[in-house]
């Protein structure tokens, strides 16, 4: 019964699959950029990998579909072709954006919780953690104290019980 449910249903699933993944390749775009150089070259590819996208935050340039990072490539490009170096195009884009668009933030006042916020929580998380294991360690002492203490009340009220009888 439940395989002439589920079968039918794998199969529609798998036809899907099939059929829709390829077009999500099919509607991605593909940039076609021409340098002068080879130095210019290696320079977008260093620079779109360095930078950012400042919408999906977890993406750099290079593997963001984000309208804005296709923004910030054309201009990424425009630059690297005015021969500007990879340090002024950073530091265009630094002014711009702050240090937030690059992946790789200098440590200094403004960025100092980037760069230490998880030391300080890894070590907080340690001394909670230990707090609670010492803490579960002296209840279940505790527990089994009581444990002891409620036998031996019954072996005093079995004794007194008998002694009644």
């Amino acid at each position: 019964m439940i395989k002439s449910i589920i079968f039918p249903f794998l199969k529609l699933l798998i036809i899907a699959c099939v059929v829709f993944l390829p077009v999500g390749q099919l509607l991605a775009k593909v940039e076609l950029l021409n340098f002068d150089t080879p130095e210019q070259r290696k320079a977008y590819k260093n620079l779109s990998e360095e930078l950012r996208c400042l919408v999906c935050q977890n993406q750099n340039l290079a593997d963001s579909n984000a309208e804005l990072a296709q923004d910030m490539r054309k201009k990424t490009y425009q630059l690297v072709m005015q021969n500007q170096t990879e340090s002024e195009i950073v530091d265009y884009w630094v002014t711009r954006y702050g240090d937030f668009v690059l992946y790789d933030p200098p440590f200094k006042s403004s960025t100092f919780i980037l760069w230490l916020g998880p030391f300080f929580l890894l070590i907080f998380a340690l001394y909670f953690g230990k707090k609670i294991i010492v803490s579960s360690k002296v209840s279940a002492a505790n527990s089994a104290g009581d444990i002891s203490k409620q036998s031996k009340d019954h072996d005093a009220v079995k004794k007194l019980l008998a002694d009644n009888k």
